[in-house]
């Protein structure tokens, strides 16, 4: 019996589905540490609220380990990845019914590091200009 199966990636799917039957646009909101990979530009206060609507995102796989997608950011596709761990909840954007989970806490340290990358990669890119290649 101590080798249960978590029942929160069953109530991720479950809620998902809900919003999805009744035309409500599932967000997820994730808690960012040193394994989810999503756009730390993006990133405040060390979570991130991601829309997971079907039609926001290309390949969503949610799975007992992680939420598994790509979606664009700026135009650019990324492919994320969110640990189940970190999932803090899943809601309806338009009437924030959903439901709320307990997550393991992390260290300030990784993020305000989180952060600072974020500001950093977020300075860089504003200190490129754009360039136009010829395809031929």
């Amino acid at each position: 019996m101590d080798n249960l199966i978590s029942t929160k990636p069953y109530l991720i799917r479950a809620i998902h589905e809900w919003c999805v039957d009744n035309n409500l646009t599932p967000h997820l909101m994730v808690v960012v540490n040193s394994q989810t990979r999503v756009p730390m530009a993006y990133v405040k206060a060390g979570e991130i609220v991601l829309n997971i609507n079907y039609g926001a995102t290309k390949d969503l796989h949610v799975d007992n380990e992680a939420v598994v997608f790509s979606a664009r950011f700026g135009g650019v596709s990324q492919s994320l990845y969110i640990p189940i761990s970190a999932v803090k909840g899943i809601f309806a954007r338009e009437n924030d019914q959903g439901m709320f989970f307990d997550v393991e806490s992390q260290g300030a340290e990784e993020v305000q590091r989180a952060e600072i990358e974020s500001n950093e990669t977020a300075k860089q890119d504003k200190t490129k200009k754009p360039t136009l290649t010829i395809v031929k």
